[in-house]
């Protein structure tokens, strides 16, 4: 996979899944510049099949997130209280 994109990620299936509990699918995500691991079961419930998901903390990834981009600064305004 490439450079990882802010507010973005993939889900694969879980080739390594050697027990029930082990996730379906496996991936990575990045929200707000840190970048998180992603796990999905596949599931069944009264509507159909579903994802159940998982975010837990990359461990090799750094966990300082980046500033927004293309955000023009507000103007300030007066707060009523």
């Amino acid at each position: 996979m490439g450079q990882p994109r802010d507010n973005s990620g993939a889900l694969f299936k879980n080739t390594r899944k050697t027990q029930q509990n082990h996730p379906d699918y496996r991936g990575d995500i990045m929200v707000a510049g840190v970048q998180y691991d992603l796990s999905a079961w596949l599931k069944q419930g009264t509507k159909g099949t579903f994802m159940s998901l998982a975010v837990t903390t990359k461990r090799d990834a750094p966990q300082q997130p980046t500033p927004p981009q293309n955000l023009e600064p507000q103007p300030e305004q007066d707060i009523p209280f």
